[in-house]
């Protein structure tokens, strides 16, 4: 049940931050559903594979190519739904960091203290 939960917050997050943010575009949110699906496949599979290819290049920037990590998750993500757009990296990279800073906030807000 927390899965959902958790999928749910992100789809309403990432549909909010569509409306704020120009440079990302869903076409309604039923596309914000299938985003936030995909983006947890995504960093199941595809985020640790480049997480450890991008683990020197995080070592020597502190930290901070993780955030271009989760642009590119997000730019993979635009590539496999249809109804969704971003329109380059900068925009992606923007998107993820406001959309894991939001996400956070709501998930600690909605979760029971596990």
């Amino acid at each position: 049940m927390n899965l959902i939960i958790r999928l749910f917050v992100t789809a309403i997050v990432a549909y909010l931050l569509t409306k704020i943010l120009p440079g990302v575009h869903f076409e309604g949110f039923s596309t914000a559903i299938i985003f936030a699906i995909v983006l947890g496949v995504l960093n199941l599979i595809v985020k640790p594979v480049l997480s450890l290819f991008g683990l020197p290049l995080t070592i020597i920037t502190l930290g901070l190519f993780a955030l271009v990590i989760n642009a590119i998750i997000i730019l993979i993500a635009d590539y496999f739904i249809d109804s969704m757009t971003v329109d380059g990296f900068w925009w992606a990279f923007i998107f993820s960091i406001a959309l894991s800073l939001v996400t956070s906030l709501a998930n600690s807000m909605f979760s029971d203290g596990d």
